[in-house]
């Protein structure tokens, strides 16, 4: 299903460390990811699930694929705004748009999609959604049915 984006934007906010440039004090290609990587753990705590409670219910989620685009250099003690939007929901994945914006001029700084996979724990084969989890999702990007085969 493709999103319809009716419910509120969601970004996570976070500061670029020293721990997170190069030498010239500018966030290395690398970390951008990693800010993308907690927006959307952070979006799943928003929606009121905890990735360690799904790991309990032998549910994993890992990024099948990834796209970046870099636009413009944050900097050591930039606050970021990193965005997690879902434009599809299927069976048993997910796409995320999203975007790392500079909360001083709300610069585009790196955007990106990521297709991230619902796995079974123990044997990291496909699984689909728990309901809740669904309707969860569901809720952010509109009503509709799930993509055949996947």
């Amino acid at each position: 299903m493709r999103a319809q984006n009716e419910l509120e934007s969601f970004a996570h906010r976070c500061r670029v460390y020293y721990e997170d440039t190069d030498a010239g004090g500018i966030v290395y290609y690398v970390n951008y990811l990693k800010f993308m990587e907690r927006a959307r753990t952070e979006r799943l705590r928003d929606l009121g699930f905890a990735q360690s409670a799904l790991a309990g219910e032998n549910l994993l989620f890992v990024v099948h694929s990834s796209e970046a685009r870099y636009h413009a250099p944050a900097r050591l003690d930039d606050e970021l705004l990193v965005s997690a939007e879902v434009i599809e929901l299927n069976r048993a994945s997910l796409r995320f748009r999203q975007q790392v914006r500079r909360a001083t001029d709300d610069a585009l700084l790196c955007e990106g999609q990521f297709l991230v996979a619902c796995v079974r724990a123990d044997s990291l084969k496909p699984r689909a959604f728990p309901e809740a989890l669904r309707a969860a999702f569901a809720g952010l990007s509109g009503a509709g049915t799930s993509k055949a085969g996947d």
